[in-house]
């Protein structure tokens, strides 16, 4: 009997990583495929990504709007997972799913989560285990966690970790970060087609990709912001590509000033989305990956490339040695910045180990999603399992 797969995306990262699973998941015989799209996908400011998905050969099964006014505060972000917990209760309610795959760590996926939990749909979550000790993220993650019941961690570490969390260990999986996947398959664009396909003049400058979140639970967006693009303008010489924040609260005060910024510095572009292949080949040719997204942590160091992490956002994660780490501070921000355009630095990067895996996430996951659903064996009535 077909099982029903479904996936939910709400922003362009996010699908971004879930794209060659869902691939494999749409051309299994004994799957059918289901495709909610929700959060910011459709919201022109956010550059409407899912055109993207379309423009990746999926079909859209469900479009669940969220998001009813811009994210300024607290009670916007609650709002919002509120509208995604009733969204999503009407979407169960009115389709079969016998397996939902959830990614990451954001609010929304929380919402979706308990609305899944609700109508008893067995929850399939995927980069569950880590760290993010600087947001808020990080109580979101573990919350996930223990309302699923597969688990497909990025390393070894963030597999004991769930374990540790009562997770029974025969439904915990290593299976490597699932970003890289996308980077084995895909055939990214030269440094040419790329300044081309981005209106960018980058073929013959060194450019750094930048990406600068809020830190939900430390405070000063505008000043952190202000102090990453004085730290920026020391360096006049290089170029930089900056893809905007997302819908979190402090987003829009990072994507004003990035806007303003980018008006006036002619070596700067700032974007709402490269989508997944300009993204990925603009990493593959940078020099430097700077700002604290997840991305300079698990999918920078696999092409070997510098990474300047701002902050505390990212504290936690286990990371390469490709790594630079600073505070939210310009001269020191400028200093890491110029430590990872060095010689020597450059040659440490590129000797460094990767530590999420080959490659293969998804061929992983897919024969585990077998192994459970062929032969019916989930049973939602967890045990706790004590170490």
């Amino acid at each position: 009997m077909t099982k029903t797969i479904g996936i939910v995306t709400a922003t362009r990262a996010e699908w971004g990583l879930l794209r060659p699973l869902a691939k494999l998941i749409q051309d299994d015989p004994k799957f059918n495929l289901f495709l909610a799209a929700t959060g910011t996908h459709y919201l022109e400011d956010f550059g409407e990504t899912y055109k993207e998905i379309v423009a990746d050969g999926f079909t859209i099964d469900a479009r669940v709007d969220i998001i009813r006014s811009e994210i300024k505060n607290p009670a916007d972000v609650s709002n919002t997972m509120a509208n995604a917990v009733s969204g999503f209760a009407d979407l169960f309610s009115k389709h079969r799913i016998d397996l939902l795959i959830l990614l990451g760590d954001r609010y929304e996926t929380l919402a979706v989560a308990i609305a899944a939990m609700n109508a008893k749909i067995p929850i399939a979550h995927l980069h569950g285990g880590e760290l993010t000790e600087g947001a808020i993220d990080d109580s979101i993650r573990h919350t996930i966690t223990k309302l699923s019941y597969l688990h497909f961690t990025s390393c070894e570490a963030y597999r004991r970790r769930v374990i540790q969390l009562g997770e029974q260990p025969d439904r915990v999986y290593n299976v490597g970060a699932i970003g890289i996947d996308n980077i084995r398959q895909m055939k990214l664009l030269s440094r040419e087609d790329l300044s081309s396909a981005i209106d960018f003049d980058i073929s013959d400058s060194k450019y750094a990709v930048v990406t600068y979140h809020p830190e939900t639970l430390n405070g000063n967006v505008k000043y952190q912001c202000e102090q990453l693009l004085e730290a920026l303008s020391a360096f006049p010489a290089m170029k930089f590509i900056i893809t905007k924040s997302n819908a979190d609260e402090g987003g829009l005060i990072i994507n004003e000033m990035v806007d303003e910024y980018a008006k006036n510095h002619a070596n700067v572009l700032a974007v709402s989305s490269l989508g997944n292949l300009k993204y990925l080949s603009a990493l593959k040719h940078a020099s430097a990956v700077i700002g604290n997204s997840s991305s300079g942590i698990a999918e920078a160091p696999y092409f070997k490339i510098p990474t300047v992490n701002i902050g505390v956002r990212q504290r936690g994660r286990i990371q390469a040695e490709s790594i630079i780490n600073c505070n939210a501070v310009a001269s020191e921000i400028a200093g890491a910045i110029k430590k990872a355009m060095s010689d020597e630095f450059a040659r440490i990067a590129a000797k460094s180990v990767y530590p999420y895996g080959d490659g293969h996430a998804s061929e992983k996951i897919v024969a585990a999603l077998h192994d459970w659903l062929d032969d019916e064996k989930i049973d939602l009535k967890k045990v706790f399992y004590d170490l």
